[in-house]
């Protein structure tokens, strides 16, 4: 499975961004992680395909948003009140098969990983 992240850019503080990613096959779990200048990556949310669950950072609770056409094999990242802090790369990654939620914020569980596409919030 190939993915293919877009939707990045340069957005003002409280301003608003929608990422998408693309997969080019049926992935089961999808999600989206980031690295932020001289951080280690990070994950952000992520969304199950059979029953639409999903598990997010406590960091961008109430803020951002996962949702998935499964017919067409995209996820979305809408990102609200973005903040300064919300700057960085974005990936999305994704797993053939499906996981529990507890384990959806790990990264060594998923298969396959995007380009990243970058996000800057400015202040």
């Amino acid at each position: 499975v190939q993915l293919q992240a877009s939707g990045g850019g340069l957005v003002q503080a409280g301003g608003s961004l929608r990422l998408s990613c693309a997969a080019s096959g049926r992935s089961e779990t999808m999600a989206w992680f980031r690295q932020r200048p001289g951080k280690e990556r990070e994950f952000v949310f992520a969304i199950r395909r059979n029953d639409g669950a999903t598990r997010y950072a406590e960091s961008v609770k109430g803020r951002f948003t996962i949702s998935r056409d499964n017919a067409k094999n995209l996820v979305y990242l809408q990102m609200n009140s973005l903040k300064p802090e919300d700057t960085a790369v974005y990936y999305c990654a994704a797993r053939s098969s499906s996981l529990i939620t507890g384990q959806m914020s790990r990264q060594n569980v998923y298969d396959y990983w995007g380009q990243g596409t970058l996000v800057t919030v400015s202040s």
